[in-house]
């Protein structure tokens, strides 16, 4: 096999896989009364070491500041967030999981593994030990493709 025809494959395929991932993504999530938006945003804010301003969400999201106004409205609605000034800078805004929002984190990191399982299920564990392997090595090595804000927020 030529090196253009595994990288055209590979292509395919990640696509292929990414497609069937937001499909079980997206039938998940709405169980839990939240819309893909939300939970990408509950996630994030889930792996913060500390409550980040609304506009480094937005920059962990991939989105203009704006678009992350609806989404933490909704959150904070549903008690799944509040949000606090910033004793840094009264201007800015602080984003803060509750304890259900805590919860809810919980509840996305068990679908997402059941997900998962179900999208690997024709996988041996042996491959899957692999295939987990090789692709923590493609994510650690290749960090000149990861923004720099897609690291935890550091304590202030």
């Amino acid at each position: 096999m030529v090196a253009g025809d595994a990288e055209e494959r590979l292509g395919g395929l990640f696509l292929r896989l990414a497609k069937t991932a937001h499909v079980l993504q997206r039938r998940g999530v709405g169980d839990f009364g939240l819309t893909p938006a939300q939970a990408r945003a509950l996630s994030v804010l889930g792996r913060c070491e500390a409550p980040p301003r609304m506009t480094e969400l937005a920059a962990r999201l991939h989105v203009v500041p704006r678009a992350v106004t609806p989404i933490v409205d909704a959150l904070e609605n549903a008690g799944l967030l509040r949000r606090e000034v910033d004793p840094d800078n009264r201007r800015s805004t602080l984003l803060e999981l509750t304890d259900d929002g805590r919860k809810m984190c919980r509840r996305l990191i068990e679908f997402r593994a059941r997900a998962a399982g179900e999208l690997f299920a024709p996988l041996t564990d042996e491959q899957r030990n692999t295939l987990l392997e090789l692709l923590e090595k493609v994510d650690q090595e290749s960090p000149a493709l990861r923004p720099a804000h897609d690291h935890p927020t550091t304590p202030r």
